[in-house]
């Protein structure tokens, strides 16, 4: 595999671990421990700042999940954590977005629940690792096409409530 393949794929594999783990979490605990990161507050439009299904609990397992990721392919777990940090960023900054264009908690809005969530982390990995634009953007087009077929095979076996 060339330098440039195993980059991506350290970086889909980190980003990858960061969003699948609080999907995981939440089948395994259920509404154990949950508590949303916006605390529940809503804004003066009416809507939630995030919404009830961004929590703590899933900003922590997914940090956890991308640092272990990190060290089972090799890579600074720095870098992991901080992927998983990016990624809840990214994916808190879609739900902000969702709301304020009125679409529901847990709603689907195609490329803003996937290029958020993947970009931005995949960038911290471009400091890290090699990777280029053409890289950086490789990974984002992987992490989406991913996400739909995932997405649909969890709502398949019972692990995600819709289909996407």
């Amino acid at each position: 595999m060339s330098i440039g393949a195993t980059a991506i794929a350290q970086g889909l594999f980190m980003i990858g671990a960061a969003n699948a783990a609080p999907l995981v979490c939440k089948w395994v605990l259920g509404e154990r421990f949950v508590q949303p990161i916006d605390g529940g507050l809503v804004l003066r439009d009416g809507r939630p700042l995030l919404g009830r299904s961004k929590t703590w609990r899933g900003l922590i397992v997914a940090i956890v999940a991308s640092t272990g990721a990190a060290a089972l392919c090799g890579v600074d777990w720095r870098l992991g954590a901080v992927v998983g940090v990016l990624a809840m960023a990214g994916d808190c900054l879609s739900s902000f977005t969702k709301r304020r264009l009125g679409i529901e908690v847990s709603g689907f809005a195609l490329g803003l629940d996937q290029v958020p969530e993947s970009l931005l982390p995949a960038l911290a990995c471009g400091l890290y690792l090699p990777l280029g634009f053409i890289e950086v953007a490789a990974i984002v087009l992987l992490f989406f096409a991913g996400e739909l077929i995932a997405s649909r095979l969890l709502y398949a076996v019972g692990l995600r409530d819709r289909p996407y």
